[in-house]
């Protein structure tokens, strides 16, 4: 998962209804670094762990002028429900058609108590101020993740 990206390369773009009800584009950071996290469902304990890590520390990556953006294939009311629910600090997009999910290499086969199924393996991407991949982070351990995602856009 997430093997089509390497840093250095051209961020895929993507264009995915948000939480606020308009539509986020790859084009809306430009010149800002970004980071993009994908968790698999939305207000399930993993994934709320590391968005409620990501949000806390919303003012940071701001200050290392960094943009967080969660994504994930909920639709966008699941989205809202979610940010309201833990008061999140940050910009969440839906991908129902998982085209940018697939773009970024992180739609793919998952297991879980021997059953095999299709989903998003939580991956981070941090994008550079020119749309190019920064680093990746396949198979994110959820504990310390957004520390050492701030570490590394503080240090581009």
């Amino acid at each position: 998962m997430a093997a089509n990206l390497a840093p250095g390369g051209k961020a895929p773009d993507f264009e995915l209804p948000s939480d606020d009800g308009g539509s986020v584009r790859l084009a809306d950071f430009k010149g800002k670094k970004l980071v993009v996290y994908f968790y698999p469902k939305a207000d399930t304990p993993g994934c709320t762990k590391e968005s409620m890590a990501f949000s806390k520390l919303k003012a940071s990556f701001s200050r290392a002028d960094t943009a967080l953006l969660g994504v994930s294939a909920d639709p966008v009311e699941a989205q809202e429900k979610f940010k309201a629910k833990y008061d999140l600090k940050l910009p969440l997009a839906s991908d129902t058609s998982h085209k940018m999910l697939n773009d970024y290499g992180v739609w793919g086969e998952k297991s879980l108590y021997g059953r095999k199924f299709m989903g998003i393996v939580r991956t981070t991407v941090l994008i550079d101020a020119k749309g190019r991949i920064a680093q990746v982070w396949p198979k994110v351990k959820v504990d310390g993740h957004a520390e050492e995602v701030l570490e590394a856009a503080r240090a581009l």
